[in-house]
């Protein structure tokens, strides 16, 4: 069976609430993306990845690497991303590609959705966030 890579940077990664769907992926190990994208948060809830647009500055996101079967993929990870990520490839801080969710095009704008991409990543948001009550 083909493996793929997969980067996660929310909900799913160690600890997170749909880490379960890569109970039988293989963790890899800790990545980040290449200083190209923008991270935001969707009503607190999860987090979405962009590439950054023409002008803007671009960041480095933290997150984790699994190696996924198109199984594990199609019947527990994707039904269980929320509907305003979609899956394409991005690039990693070593030049490699992998898999990853990213934002639909447009989401940006949406009610809710706040720039984190200064944050440090999801967990660290997170954490701020708490240290903020």
């Amino acid at each position: 069976m083909e493996n793929l890579r997969m980067f996660v940077n929310g909900q799913a990664m160690s600890g997170g609430s749909i880490n379960f769907a890569l109970e039988k992926a293989t963790f890899v190990g800790p990545a980040e993306t290449a200083s190209r994208y923008r991270f935001h948060s969707f009503r607190e809830e999860f987090p979405g990845l962009r590439p950054a647009e023409q002008g803007e500055q671009g960041f480095v996101v933290p997150g984790e690497i699994y190696e996924v079967t198109y199984e594990i993929l199609r019947e527990h990870l994707l039904p269980n991303e929320p509907p305003e990520l979609e899956l394409t490839v991005i690039e990693l801080a070593d030049g490699s590609g992998s898999l990853s969710m990213c934002m639909r095009a447009g989401t940006a704008d949406d009610d809710g959705v706040t720039d984190i991409s200064d944050r440090g990543g999801w967990r660290l948001h997170l954490a701020s966030r708490n240290q903020e009550r």
